[in-house]
């Protein structure tokens, strides 16, 4: 197989010079300014925007479909529990360890090696290379900052840790407080109207209802109550209690319909976060799904977000790694994960026509 001017080994070196760069997110403009310089290297012009950095096929047609390849480079920050250096890529039977190696560094890199091959020949639709910022906290300077600017994508591929078999659907999510009201008392006199009682209702609403519409793929959408915080002092009857739910929500609902439901239904008042976070789908029998499989890759329906939940692009999620490694110590990558990516996505789109 020809991989041009970029091979695995040369995508994984790439990656060891990642990892060195602290990158979380919002700060990512070292790395940023890295992947600028490498891409020029290779004889690509970049486009960026903030710290999000993009390079398109030099034979770029209005007439052509576009397949957009992203992946996150932005990280979590390391947990205390790390007993390698973070930021020194360290190989060790065959693994790499490093802050950002399996997530989403792998896909970052195995996906630029892709799109020097692809576009090292004619294809039958163009190709973009998108290295995204804000990932991991839904940043304003994240890939949505930039959608406008990338232009027509008509099939994107998120790069994430899935074990190269395709995410055909993901779970959206869905953040609201919900504020019970009362009337502040003296406990001893029983004064007042407790919120705590008041929410108590609300409370087994959450824990016991369940939405009609069930996922084949992602099945039931799940609420979850994951805090409360009620009182300041133990003779006083608390005026307010407030409680944080979150909501994961399967490909059949977008937000607005999971809040205006729980509106109906709980006393409290009910604070949406953020509706951006949507579910995301694509069929099963499509083109790139079909194919995928025929190269040995198994559809999954995947309980994380991503990129997808704030793009508005088709879109499957693929990428080299292990999702149980992500926001872990001691996160790793395969060498042999990334040297099997790059060939896959260049089996997966060559001659692709959508």
């Amino acid at each position: 197989m020809n991989y041009d001017k970029m091979t695995p080994q040369q995508a994984i070196e790439l990656l060891c010079r990642m990892i060195e760069i602290p990158s979380q997110s919002g700060k990512e403009q070292e790395v940023a300014d890295l992947l600028s310089e490498y891409v020029r290297a290779l004889g690509f012009e970049p486009q960026r925007s903030g710290n999000n950095l993009w390079i398109v096929s030099p034979d770029y047609s209005e007439e052509k479909p576009t397949i957009l390849f992203d992946a996150h480079i932005d990280t979590v920050r390391p947990s205390a529990s790390w007993t390698y250096d973070p930021y020194k890529p360290t190989i060790v039977d065959g693994k790499l360890y490093g802050l950002g190696s399996n997530d989403t560094g792998g896909s970052v890199v195995s996906m630029l090696a892709a799109f020097v091959a692809l576009t090292s020949k004619p294809q039958p639709f163009n190709l973009i290379w998108l290295a995204s910022a804000e990932e991991e906290n839904t940043g304003p300077g994240g890939i949505q900052s930039v959608v406008d600017k990338v232009g027509k994508v008509d099939l994107a591929i998120v790069g994430e840790p899935t074990g190269m078999n395709p995410a055909i659907a993901e779970k959206g999510l869905f953040v609201i407080d919900c504020i019970a009201h009362g009337k502040a008392g003296h406990a001893a006199r029983g004064e007042g109207i407790n919120a705590i009682y008041e929410a108590m209702a609300d409370l087994e609403w959450f824990r016991n209802y369940r939405f009609e519409r069930v996922s084949p793929l992602l099945g039931e959408v799940k609420m979850t109550v994951t805090g409360i915080n009620a009182g300041t002092l133990h003779n006083v009857v608390p005026a307010e209690c407030r409680m944080m739910v979150d909501v994961r929500v399967n490909e059949l609902y977008d937000n607005e319909e999971i809040y205006e439901e729980i509106c109906r239904n709980v006393k409290s008042e009910v604070v949406p976060r953020s509706f951006r976070l949507n579910s995301s789908s694509i069929s099963p029998e499509h083109p790139i799904v079909v194919r995928a499989e025929e190269l040995g890759g198994k559809a999954f329906a995947s309980p994380t977000t991503s990129n997808q939940a704030v793009i508005p692009w088709l879109s499957v999620k693929m990428g080299p790694g292990d999702s149980s490694r992500s926001h872990t110590a001691d996160e790793y990558i395969y060498l042999s994960e990334i040297e099997h990516a790059v060939k896959f996505y260049i089996s997966l789109l060559d001659g692709f026509k959508l």
